[in-house]
């Protein structure tokens, strides 16, 4: 299939089969945004359970729903506010907004654009003589701007109380912290994780479900003692990944780097042993789910890309249509969210470590008189005081002076050291309050969705006639079972079908029923939603001696065999969770030949 045309095929089945269709198209649509149809819903739904059976329960972590509209201080303390933006060119001759580093990279593909700055994007698209995409004016010359991609909004009437629809999950569990600490009862290592809706003023949204302005984030954060706490890589030391290391993308011949995760952490390929537990797990979730794995790597971010709190980033990465699109990110980000929200909130972002043991040591203390402080400082004397305090833990030789200096609200203030009564005395100590450090796992479920219809979309010829299919993993296929009698206008086929169906539905399985039309052509419509399996009630099955049966048909290779229907359930169950195959079911059954 020619580049290009994977996305446009698999963007017509997705709006004629039910998966994803531009939104408000009565009123004309609007960029960014879509609906998920029957089928894409319960695509999208499996995969947050699959993700959140794995990262959650699997993990042992806890799980909490934020709101998605937070206050104007949250965005303040974590830097979204001054840093979360986008680099804009604006088309003088139509008017239309562009995203100035995808119209360079587009057009440059070796052009890592995310690192320029403004000027230098500017300079980059007259060098290129880049035209607008949407009338094909030229662009050279025109101004490039930072647009930040934050959706405002206010809480309550009026404009006292700003705010800001949440452009990431991840805050609303770091400003719960305080909280959630207790819930995990101040024990280090553990995490929090959260599915839920983000938004983006994306420039210019593209790619169907790829790039949006509304969108679902799989996220955990793991809160970690970076002194004490390291992951058990036991249990994914030998999962085999395929890596594209910084040195790699950099290197004239650079290359994969086929290894295990054990290997590449005992290398320092992955330089963070909880950054390689991640990738492990996620290694095997993508498998399981049914991302093709020959169009799968994990890339880590060149040192322009990284964010400034991040240590360390790789991507999950997935191939659709010729491009490589992010679908996971994975960042060591240290303690810079936790410590931000501790400067800005009025709340501890602390966790007590308890020594092994108990400790001596020297702490350098102060007892501020108030009663000097109270008349000379007025209104600020408890922030003097809470300054003296910080200063003689960060500088205790500044008290060998007659007086100090303190910045109180960007006032300098001068103290006498007297009034301070600083002394150094010797504590015994339980323990110390640490700030976690955080590793984050942040899943984006759209793509992820969207990879796997774009893997799981094939074409083949079954009984002389071309077939669409979409080969989804049994793990999140929106349809587990498509219920079919042979004909309709038989009561007993009917009546058998009916009872099928509802057993199937009562053990939890979602089941289509169709008597409409022929067999092949029901077999069709199911395989391009991607049902794995259809069940047919015929007279042969029902008039048999002995146990009464139906035939199972495989989607993938069209082969079919017949099965008491009293295992039904069992083998069903058996197919889902991946502990029998199909090729079980043949060996155990009555083959039936096309």
């Amino acid at each position: 299939m020619s580049e290009g045309a994977e996305s446009a095929a698999l963007a017509e089945l997705a709006k004629r089969r039910g998966f994803f269709f531009g939104s408000s198209e009565a009123y004309g649509g609007v960029g960014g945004f879509y609906t998920y149809g029957p089928q894409g819903a319960a695509l999208k739904s499996n995969v947050e359970e699959a993700w959140r059976d794995r990262f959650a329960v699997q993990e042992g972590n806890l799980e909490i729903e934020a709101p998605t509209i937070m206050p104007e201080p949250v965005f303040e303390a974590s830097g979204h506010l001054d840093g979360f933006d986008d680099m804009l060119v604006e088309c003088a001759e139509c008017g239309e907004s562009h995203r100035a580093d995808h119209l360079i990279e587009d057009n440059s593909p070796l052009e890592d654009a995310e690192t320029l700055s403004p000027e230098e994007a500017a300079e980059k698209i007259s060098d290129l003589g880049l035209v607008c995409p949407n009338c094909g004016a030229e662009l050279a010359g025109q101004s490039v701007e930072e647009f930040n991609l934050m959706f405002a909004t206010n809480i309550g009437p009026g404009s006292k109380s700003p705010g800001y629809l949440r452009p990431e999950t991840a805050q609303g569990i770091f400003v719960e912290f305080p909280r959630i600490k207790e819930y995990a009862r101040n024990r280090l290592p553990f995490g929090v994780t959260q599915i839920g809706r983000a938004y983006r003023n994306e420039i210019s949204p593209r790619k169907n479900i790829v790039r949006t302005r509304e969108f679902t984030q799989a996220e955990l954060e793991q809160f970690i003692d970076p002194e004490r706490d390291e992951p058990d890589l036991s249990s994914v030391e030998d999962i085999e990944v395929r890596l594209y290391p910084a040195t790699e993308q950099q290197a004239d011949d650079g290359d994969y780097v086929d290894t295990t995760i054990g290997d590449a952490v005992e290398e320092g390929i992955v330089a963070n042993g909880w950054i390689g537990y991640f990738l492990g797990i996620a290694q095997e979730w993508y498998e399981d789910v049914g991302v093709d794995m020959e169009r799968f790597r994990f890339r880590q971010h060149l040192p322009g890309e990284l964010a400034h709190y991040a240590a360390d980033c790789w991507d999950a990465e997935s191939e659709v249509d010729g491009d490589w699109i992010e679908i996971a990110g994975f960042a060591y980000r240290g303690d810079y969210d936790l410590s931000k929200h501790a400067e800005h909130a009025d709340d501890d972002f602390t966790v007590f470590q308890q020594y092994d043991e108990p400790k001596t040591v020297e702490r350098a203390v102060v007892d501020p008189d108030m009663a000097t402080l109270g008349p000379e400082f007025g209104a600020q004397a408890g922030d003097v005081a809470d300054a003296l305090e910080t200063l003689a833990q960060r500088d205790p030789d500044a008290f060998d002076a007659d007086e100090v200096t303190l910045d109180i609200d960007g006032e300098e203030v001068t103290v006498d050291t007297d009034v301070a009564n600083f002394a150094v005395e010797t504590q015994t100590e339980a323990g110390e309050h640490i700030t976690p450090h955080v590793v984050e796992p942040s899943f984006g479920v759209d793509r992820t969705v969207y990879t796997l219809l774009a893997h799981a979309y094939e074409r083949d010829e079954v009984d002389g006639e071309d077939r669409t299919f979409l080969s989804l993993s049994p793990t999140v296929a929106p349809t587990n079972v498509g219920v079919f009698p042979l004909v309709s206008n038989v009561d007993e086929l009917v009546e058998l079908a009916d009872d099928v169906a509802e057993e199937l539905r009562a053990a939890g399985f979602a089941v289509v029923y169709d008597d409409s039309g022929s067999i092949g052509r029901r077999y069709r419509r199911q395989d391009e939603v991607g049902t794995p399996f259809c069940v047919t009630i015929d007279r042969d099955g029902i008039e048999s001696e002995g146990d009464t049966t139906v035939t199972i048909r495989e989607r993938d290779s069209g082969r079919q065999v017949r099965v008491p229907v009293d295992d039904l359930v069992e083998t069903f169950v058996g197919l889902r969770a991946g502990t029998t195959s199909f090729d079980d079911v043949l060996d155990a059954n009555e083959v039936v030949e096309a």
